[in-house]
């Protein structure tokens, strides 16, 4: 395996599938499989997901909502989400722990660093819910702080797109996509790919990141093979 150690970042728009809201069972079931696979090979794998599909702090708050208050529900929309994921693979007969960075210990154990990198060895699914248990850090940022602490080798940022183009694909259709680019040419052009926060995190720490479509099937598997899929941000 070229990666030994994953965090794979889903946005929670993702699990809605076709739907306007909310999560789409079917949509759960393809990303338990695409996991499944590259669990059976021994990566080890770990997940934050996104609310955006129940909650949005930033959208709350922009509509009068107090922004603490819109962040504090927006994280324990993660921890939905982290929930449907973890019956979805379990479903699918893999192990998995969910874990928070707030408590709720009836249905989620608390995120603890040492704990988590024990399941990961243990061949579990860790998924990371609450955010970073703080206001205004997005999930990105909490992606990338647990992919330093449990040492991951790189963040897989599952998207609907297949790598970072020019401008937005899906408007400019003029627009090139890159296999391969810096952090610093990443700043430079203002290319989108995680909040600055959680981008400059991960340049600090050299944790490489690709951003791949996690819709297309096998595509997991074929990025932590070393496949050239998606764009990889590295130095």
């Amino acid at each position: 395996m070229h990666y030994n150690r994953i965090l794979l970042k889903l946005s929670g728009e993702a699990l809605m599938g076709k739907r306007q809201y909310g999560i789409d069972p079917e949509r759960l079931a393809e990303y338990a499989k695409e996991i499944k696979a590259v669990i059976d090979r021994g990566v080890e794998v770990a997940i934050v997901i996104g609310g955006g599909n129940i909650f949005r702090g930033v959208a709350g708050a922009s509509r009068g909502m107090d922004r603490v208050t819109g962040d504090h529900m927006g994280m324990l929309a993660t921890v939905i989400n982290g929930l449907a994921l973890q019956s979805a693979l379990e479903d699918a007969g893999i192990q998995t722990r969910l874990q928070t960075a707030i408590k709720i210990n009836e249905v989620a154990e608390p995120f603890i660093r040492r704990k988590a990198i024990r399941h990961l060895e243990k061949g579990r699914v860790v998924i990371f819910g609450g955010g970073t248990g703080n206001p205004y850090f997005t999930t990105d940022s909490a992606a990338v702080l647990r992919a330093i602490e449990i040492h991951a080798d790189v963040i897989l940022k599952g998207t609907r797109v297949d790598g970072i183009y020019t401008a937005d694909p899906e408007i400019d259709k003029k627009a090139t996509k890159f296999d391969f680019i810096s952090f610093d040419d990443v700043l430079t052009k203002g290319l989108k790919v995680m909040d600055t926060t959680a981008f400059t995190l991960s340049q600090e720490n050299k944790l490489p990141i690709i951003v791949f479509d996690m819709n297309k099937p096998g595509n997991l598997e074929k990025v932590v093979t070393g496949e050239k899929i998606g764009t990889k941000v590295n130095f």
